[in-house]
């Protein structure tokens, strides 16, 4: 019994000690692994020549994933067939490649992975991989670099195709719109570019925000860039450059039927000053409008509505006109609708508006009645906006004073002959020192003309200013937040950002932004000065 009882002791102090160890010695995970996989061997190796063969084989240190290759892989020169690479969504030590296309004799090829190749458990990149052979006897060495940027907008605008062209007997100006580019690299994740295993030669340099990623230009959906000067390898030189959307000649589409008396023309290019005209017999009271929507392709015109089953238009403008035949079916009719364009506040530096979502033919002014919170009438000036779909009163506002509005029945009329019900608004002015005022030093060599613009923290134009000069420009009664000034150098002084054209070998005009943006707070002066360079 002794004995038995003393072996059970000591198991027991055995099982202890070898519980304590396990609790000691249980292990942590460790620091999390951040480096990313490495090559251990390519078959054929890397920067091959005499290349002749249609499969490579690249090995790492571990196991990885190809994620994203699609958008991340740069094939230079491109290839007409895409080549296979697997595997693609499971893990492996190796990528295959299968080449499809037939490869250019003497020629140096790029296969930059960009950020597609991570490890398999923390998915670390490996950073713009390179796979680079020649099938030729030497691997090409130049290379060209710089900067791509988007003038129209203030973030960084990533993924940015950068090509040559190669000039040669072949060569035109419209190479662009059909053939995919000699060599091209990526902006991938910042504005920077560059493109290496270049032979010397001469080349036109042109950047893309593909839309469709086919690398072809197609103006309808893609921003272009493009260096004036030919390029000719090798070179010191940095090339930096902006891209923009380019206007498309003026395409008007076939109309569509909304309600009736409602019809929308979608169109592409600039349809500014565009004439529609209804070929029909119309009756003596006919009456039409259009009206453009803001930042859309599409016109909508409105007209008093007659029995019809079909209508003939014209649309011209300029040199362009084109025909269309609409069959009309729809009984509906918009109902008018009026709305106020400021709720609660009426600001200092602001004029009361009533829109309406149908063009006003009419409205009888007498019916129309502003007093102050002591039954005070207010005289105002009426002004019609050339859309007749806004209604301003314009009157002298004093400040920490309430005003009502009252639009009396049948006070507006629209296009369909509807009108208004009683309506009122009731709105209030704030003191001046709710208010702040920014003041811009500007300051530059040119001489030329300038279009300053205040924009809120979410890029909203809030107010713009034309100049002839560099000089100082005031924006005042300002709500406090956040804002950022743009300055667009307006060079033809016509008081519009004009954008480029390839063809015509035209560059848009500079915009710069201020390199901070402005707090305001209420009864502040803040003076900066933006230098132009």
């Amino acid at each position: 019994m002794r004995n038995s009882l003393i072996k059970v002791l000591l198991l027991l102090m055995i099982v202890s000690v070898f519980f304590d160890c396990a609790r000691r010695g249980t292990p942590t995970g460790g620091p999390k692994d951040s480096i990313p996989p490495v090559l251990i061997k390519a078959i054929p190796a890397i920067e091959s020549v005499n290349f002749k063969g249609d499969k490579i084989k690249i090995y790492f240190d571990e196991y990885i994933k190809i994620k994203d290759v699609n958008k991340n892989l740069v094939i230079s020169p491109p290839q007409k067939i895409d080549p296979i690479i697997t595997p693609i969504g499971t893990a492996s030590k190796f990528i295959s490649i299968k080449i499809l296309d037939t490869l250019d004799a003497n020629t140096t090829y790029s296969f930059n992975f960009g950020n597609s190749i991570v490890d398999n458990n923390e998915e670390n990149k490996l950073g713009n991989f390179k796979y680079v052979f020649s099938t030729g006897t030497y691997i090409d060495s130049l290379n060209v670099k710089g900067k791509v940027t988007d003038p129209t907008v203030k973030k960084m605008v990533k993924g940015i195709d950068v090509m040559l062209y190669e000039y040669n007997d072949s060569f035109t100006d419209s190479i662009i719109y059909k053939q995919k580019p000699r060599y091209i690299a990526n902006t991938l994740d910042s504005t920077l570019y560059e493109i290496t295993n270049l032979r010397a030669g001469k080349y036109l340099l042109i950047a893309l925000k593909d839309a469709n990623s086919n690398k072809i230009y197609n103006p309808k959906i893609d921003k272009i860039g493009f260096v004036k000067d030919t390029l000719v390898l090798p070179t010191d030189k940095e090339y930096n450059f902006t891209i923009f959307k380019e206007v498309p000649e003026l395409k008007v589409f076939r109309p569509k039927e909304v309600n009736k008396g409602h019809l929308i023309f979608g169109f592409e290019g600039d349809a500014s000053a565009i004439n529609i005209e209804m070929l029909s017999k119309k009756p003596a009271d006919f009456k039409s409008q259009i009206v453009f929507e803001k930042e859309k392709d599409t016109v909508n015109y409105w007209y008093t509505p007659f029995e019809a089953d079909s209508l003939n238009f014209l649309v011209s403008k300029n040199n362009y006109s084109e025909s269309f035949t609409i069959k009309t079916r729809s009984s509906k009719i918009d109902s008018l609708k009026i709305t106020q364009k400021a709720t609660g506040i009426l600001h200092l530096i602001d004029t009361f508006a009533i829109a309406t979502n149908t063009p006003i033919v009419d409205f009888n002014r007498s019916m129309i009645k502003i007093t102050t919170k002591d039954s005070t009438v207010i005289d105002f000036k009426e002004t019609l906006s050339k859309s007749k779909t806004k209604l301003y009163l314009n009157f002298e506002k004093k400040y920490n004073t309430d005003y009502n509005f009252v639009l009396l029945p049948k006070t507006i009329t629209d296009i369909f002959g509807m009108s208004n019900d009683s309506l009122s608004f009731k709105l209030k002015t704030k003191s001046p020192e709710d208010y702040g005022t920014i003041n811009i030093d500007l300051i530059s060599a040119k001489n030329t003309s300038f279009i300053i613009e205040l924009l809120n923290e979410k890029d909203v134009l809030i107010r713009s200013v034309r100049i002839n000069k560099p000089q100082k420009v005031s924006f005042d009664l300002l709500s406090p937040g956040n804002y950022r000034i743009k300055a667009i150098i307006d060079e033809n002084n016509n008081g519009i950002w004009d954008t480029g054209s390839f063809l015509n070998k035209r560059q848009p005009e500079v915009v710069k932004y201020f390199d901070k943006k402005i707090e305001l707070r209420a009864n502040w002066d803040i003076n900066e000065s933006f230098k132009l360079d």
